[in-house]
């Protein structure tokens, strides 16, 4: 009986995402209306929970689009910590963009919005404690003249973000799951990325793969689809990996 009740000590049941207490991260006076509106699809505390989000730290969110992400991790790293959001400035070359980022920057004082060429990321050597792609991981691969996207290379551009984390440093990685084949063809025509690219880039920069969620996975989405499908459109299939740099 005692050797039994031993092995059953030492059993640790699993605790959802669900389970855990939910901090109040999404609680920000003047967020975006339809920022709010996609919080039900994206999950974004559930998320930052999982891939490790704490007070204090200094992160990076890459291609941030319209703030999304940085605002929400400004309110959970707290006044002692510090959000860089970094977009390519063709992303954010609209009126509407910029002004959407000049308020958010001013009732967010601990976060900055910079911007470069779409492949001009820089940043000094060992600066963020955490760094997020949200659903842009992909677009590495994408190139398109229209829209002033050139032909990049992941491999240099995760080069430059490994010696931007600190030792321990945390990647979280959220992007639509693609199918097997040629990646850039599967960009280009879906804007989805097979997961096992992901996990493949990030092992040759030197990153180990920590942890996995399957919170926002969707096993009925159907892969040869483009995420633009306004049928699709926050329901896709996601992965959620949880990268760090080794100590």
């Amino acid at each position: 009986m005692r050797k039994w009740i031993l092995i059953a000590a030492l059993v640790v049941t699993p605790i959802t995402l669900a389970a855990k207490a939910q901090p109040n991260w999404l609680a920000i006076e003047g967020r975006a209306e339809a920022d709010i509106k996609q919080d039900e699809g994206r999950k974004p505390v559930e998320t930052l929970q999982a891939l490790g989000l704490k007070k204090g730290m200094k992160v990076l969110d890459y291609m941030a689009g319209g703030g999304y992400y940085a605002e929400i991790m400004a309110k959970a790293v707290g006044p002692k910590g510090k959000v860089t959001a970094w977009n390519p400035e063709a992303f954010v070359s609209s009126d509407k963009a910029k002004e959407k980022w000049v308020a958010l920057s001013t009732r967010t004082p601990n976060l900055a919005h910079n911007n470069a060429a779409f492949d001009g990321f820089e940043a000094p050597a060992k600066s963020y404690d955490f760094a997020l792609f949200h659903l842009v991981y992909h677009d590495l691969y994408w190139q398109s003249e229209k829209f002033n996207v050139p032909k990049t290379d992941p491999d240099a551009v995760l080069k430059k973000l490994y010696a931007a984390m600190k030792p321990g440093g945390i990647v979280g990685v959220v992007d639509h799951v693609g199918g097997k084949g040629d990646t850039r063809e599967t960009v280009d025509k879906t804007h989805r990325i097979d997961h096992e690219v992901v996990k493949a880039d990030f092992a040759r920069a030197g990153f180990k793969l920590v942890s996995e969620s399957q919170h926002l996975r969707m096993p009925n989405d159907d892969y040869a689809k483009s995420v633009f499908d306004p049928a699709l459109r926050g329901k896709t299939d996601r992965f959620v990996f949880k990268f760090k740099k080794p100590k």
